[in-house]
């Protein structure tokens, strides 16, 4: 019988304890080494106990910690110009997690329509499969009935088409819609790109119907994808956007980025966090784009993506009865499997190697952007002894 825990039962968690971090390692209480290509969900994306990062939270550390939205905080202007000079973006609101971002993305998309007099625009169109948080807003948002299930009627406001299904999307425009959100590439959906033309649909809709563009780049984002974002490669550019995840490098810390004329209703009062922006984010943040926006390392992301993409596609020919489809971009891939996915994913954690569920029975490999040609290729290693074992298994039992 499990031994009873003090900690709510929500959590479905793996067995495995680790103690420290290196680069793209994870090292657990017993000594065992773990290549880490699951990176917290995306959010290591500088790998564990980056010396960049360890140093300026250390020295902010001594400095002041925590100091409200009562007063000016330098490194809040810090971060905030240079993510603006770095997009499309005019303003940013910083708050501490993903879902927080969305909920701001949401509440200045609506507030925007209320401030031209019109409130009875406060719908948002979704789209089926996506992820976007688990406040009560954001999982209305991303309408999956497991996470609405038993918590009360859905938030109204949300209305969910299917995926990169533009007659569907034109036939739910109305009168009350605000916006339209969506992830370029959807991560717990299963890594479903959408495509540049739609994306490009999408903008031209918003431009005709006098709609806001909301992207969620909260998993995509800051590099992940070789570009600081995802919609750099698109064309076109959102109204707003929400981050998360790899701007913090594993400090929690989120923002929502707005052009000037999408963030005017958000005047004084409107909105707040008592910790959003607090000064350790803030320094922790600065570091991070002190390296993702050194000369050189979005191409290395680029660079190593390729030997990702090129030994999945090998592995893909070869065992064909295990991976059915590769998907993604930059370093955030996914195996789509042929085998139920959860026996993937434990075969390749055998094999000493860490991977993140998705839907769609995917296997999200989100590994830290600092990886390595050679680390790329040890994980592929371990991905074809998985695979190989798994094939070994699949004919016993057929035979």
């Amino acid at each position: 019988m499990a031994e009873a825990t003090p900690l709510f039962d929500t959590y479905a968690r793996a067995p495995l304890r680790f103690e420290r971090g290196e680069g793209v390692w994870l090292i657990a209480e017993d000594g065992t080494r773990y290549l880490d290509f699951a990176a917290g969900v995306a959010v290591n994306s500088l790998g564990h106990a980056h010396p960049h990062l360890v140093s300026a939270l250390k020295d902010q550390a001594d400095k002041v910690w925590h100091l409200s939205n009562l007063y000016e905080v330098p490194g809040q202007e810090k971060l905030a110009a240079r993510m603006t000079e770095a997009t499309f973006a005019d303003k940013v609101f910083f708050t501490n997690s993903g879902a927080e971002a969305l909920e701001c993305a949401i509440k200045t998309a609506r507030r925007y329509h209320f401030a031209k007099g019109q409130p009875e625009k406060f719908h948002i169109i979704t789209f089926e499969g996506a992820f976007h948080g688990r406040t009560l807003a954001t999982i209305a948002a991303g309408g999956q009935a497991k996470y609405l299930e038993g918590f009360g009627p859905k938030a109204p406001g949300f209305y969910q088409v299917p995926f990169a299904d533009i007659a569907a999307l034109k036939e739910a425009i109305s009168e009350e819609t605000a916006a339209i959100l969506i992830e370029p590439i959807q991560g717990e959906g299963g890594i479903r790109v959408a495509s540049k033309e739609f994306l490009q649909e999408l903008r031209a809709l918003c431009d005709e119907y006098g709609l806001l563009l909301i992207f969620d780049e909260v998993q995509c984002g800051i590099g992940r994808t070789g570009k600081l974002f995802a919609y750099e490669a698109t064309g076109i550019a959102p109204d707003i956007m929400a981050v998360a995840k790899g701007i913090g490098g594993g400090f929690p810390l989120g923002a929502c980025l707005a052009t000037a004329e999408a963030a005017a209703g958000m005047v004084a009062g409107t909105h707040g966090s008592t910790y959003g922006g607090n000064p350790l984010a803030m320094a922790v943040g600065n570091a991070v784009l002190d390296v993702v926006l050194e000369e050189g390392f979005l191409e290395h992301v680029s660079d190593v993506s390729l030997v990702f993409r090129q030994g999945l596609a090998s592995l893909q020919d070869r065992f064909p009865d295990v991976i059915e489809e590769v998907r993604g971009e930059g370093l955030m891939l996914g195996i789509k499997a042929k085998v139920p996915s959860a026996d993937l994913l434990k075969a390749i954690r055998a094999e000493k190697l860490l991977a993140v569920p998705a839907g769609e029975n995917v296997i999200r490999l989100l590994p830290p952007l600092i990886t390595t040609a050679a680390e790329a290729r040890e994980g592929l290693a371990r991905i074809e002894r998985a695979a190989e074992q798994l094939t070994s298994v699949k004919h016993k039992a057929s035979a």
